[in-house]
């Protein structure tokens, strides 16, 4: 296995040819943890390796699985690898080692998946940007300036710049789809529930959902297969489904297609992400579907709903923390802004929780009557291209912290309150060079559709050829 021979297979390729004795997942991680050292250290996409447990797995005999022998990295939040810290950027969870896998990563150990380290994410994934007092910035592999979004940023860089062909994430307001957008990489959020969240129970209601940041569609797609459906000691249950990779290739059908560049709660969009809409308009067009404008209006206090969700939601999840490391935690532990939202979640009241998430039950209403009359909609997936890193500073309000957000990267957290699944494609560079994605959305239980549009997508305008300064092939 060459190192060009690497790069220009996607994960279901490496797998194939590790069935048909062409290579060997020993070769295969040799390629990965070379390509690793190769572009690591000008990314720092990447934050811990673990090689010899790698190896032991190898070893041991790798499951039949239909990624049997390919090389994976997991995002250092919520997946755990048991005897590994899951670490989260953030200081009281780095040198914590899981007790056992959650069945997410049961699930890819099982599809032969050769798991050998984590990557980056934000401290406690609330900057809006990849880059931790734990871990420094990660830099984005077509201009290291620039972010790679959040808070799967670490991921979406790996995947980019080719030490992995796909790679774990996960997205509560957009963090698989914001990445991949900077990036340049394919990312879907499955609908609600469709990966399993055990042991640890649901987060956010369910809007924080599992999958990966791939390079293709049919990784995308192959992933979610064998990973998707339910597990029996879940408080509720995932939906079933499967025969995903399968719908790529296969017609869409003509699709009516709603289509806005106007941000949710009026923040400006760049001229660059509502050309890449126009742009993949003209696609769509071309390709027979139907493209209609029509924005999506939500109510005035869902917001304001969503932001009390959440800031309760984080002050919960300090609470366990403080049950497991048996002390109180205070400012010291937290970058300003953090500590401030955990501060204020503690003083919400349990009637106003619940009438916070009744009202973000109203907004998925509004949200979802689009799909009453189309079948998938459209957007830019960021109102800015890939700003420069240091954006976003955490020594500020919550009030200015949650509008950065609003301001960068409105589109997104629609579909996590409606439960949808989501994808970012790659849509178009700008004069930089730097990657412009567009959000797709359907209603839930969609993938399929999904699948099939993007892979036709993918077919007329094929983005995997393109490959980012920061590369080993480059």
């Amino acid at each position: 296995m060459t190192p060009d021979e690497y790069l220009s297979q996607d994960a279901v390729g490496l797998a194939a040819l590790v069935r048909q004795g062409e290579t060997t997942p020993d070769e295969l991680l040799d390629a990965a943890l070379a390509a690793n050292a190769a572009v690591n250290g000008v990314l720092n996409a990447v934050v811990a390796t673990f090689e010899e447990k790698a190896r032991a797995a190898i070893r041991a005999g790798l499951p039949q699985g239909p990624f049997r022998g390919v090389p994976f990295l997991l995002k250092d939040l919520t997946a755990h690898y048991g005897g590994e810290p899951t670490g989260s950027a953030w200081g009281p969870r780095l040198s914590r080692p899981a007790a056992a896998d959650t069945e997410l990563v049961r699930r890819y150990k099982q599809a032969g998946l050769v798991i050998f380290g984590k990557t980056a994410v934000p401290e406690l994934a609330m900057d809006w940007s990849t880059e931790s007092r734990a871990h420094g910035p990660t830099h984005n592999p077509w201009n290291t300036g620039r972010t790679t979004g959040t808070s799967s940023g670490g991921s979406a860089a790996a995947v980019a710049a080719g030490i992995v062909p796909m790679a774990h994430g996960n997205d509560g307001g957009g963090s698989i789809r914001v990445p991949a957008s900077c990036c340049g990489t394919f990312g879907l959020k499955p609908t609600r529930g469709r990966n399993p969240t055990a042991p640890d129970g649901d987060r956010w209601m369910g809007m924080l959902c599992e999958h990966a940041l791939t390079w293709t569609v049919r990784d995308s797609a192959a992933l979610l297969d064998a990973t998707a459906g339910p597990h029996p000691h879940q408080f509720y249950n995932s939906p079933a489904g499967s025969g995903f990779a399968a719908e790529v290739g296969r017609d869409p059908g003509k699709l009516r297609i709603a289509v806005s560049t106007r941000a949710p709660y009026g923040a400006p969009t760049h001229p660059d992400c509502i050309r890449a809409v126009e742009t993949q308009v003209g696609l769509l067009e071309d390709l027979g579907h139907i493209c209609e404008w029509r924005d999506l209006d939500l109510p005035e206090d869902g917001w304001r709903d969503f932001n009390l969700m959440a800031n309760a939601e984080y002050a919960t999840d300090m609470a366990v923390e403080e049950k497991m490391l048996g002390r109180s935690l205070g400012p010291d532990d937290f970058a300003p802004v953090v500590w401030e939202i955990v501060r204020r979640g503690r003083a919400i009241g349990a009637t106003d929780y619940v009438q916070a998430i009744a009202g973000t039950h109203r907004t998925a209403q509004h949200i979802m009557g689009i799909f009453d009359s189309h079948d998938v909609y459209l957007s830019p997936t960021l109102a800015k291209p890939p700003v420069p890193l240091g954006s976003f500073d955490l020594n500020v309000t919550p009030e200015t912290h949650y509008g950065n957000y609003l301001a960068w990267m409105p589109y997104t957290h629609p579909f996590n309150i409606a439960g949808a699944p989501a994808m970012s494609i790659p849509g178009m560079r700008d004069a930089d060079g730097l990657p412009i994605g567009c959000q797709f959305a359907a209603r839930p239980g969609a993938e399929a559709l999904l699948f099939r549009l993007a892979g036709q997508i993918e077919a007329a305008r094929p983005w995997a050829q393109l490959r980012p300064p920061v590369h080993p092939g480059t």
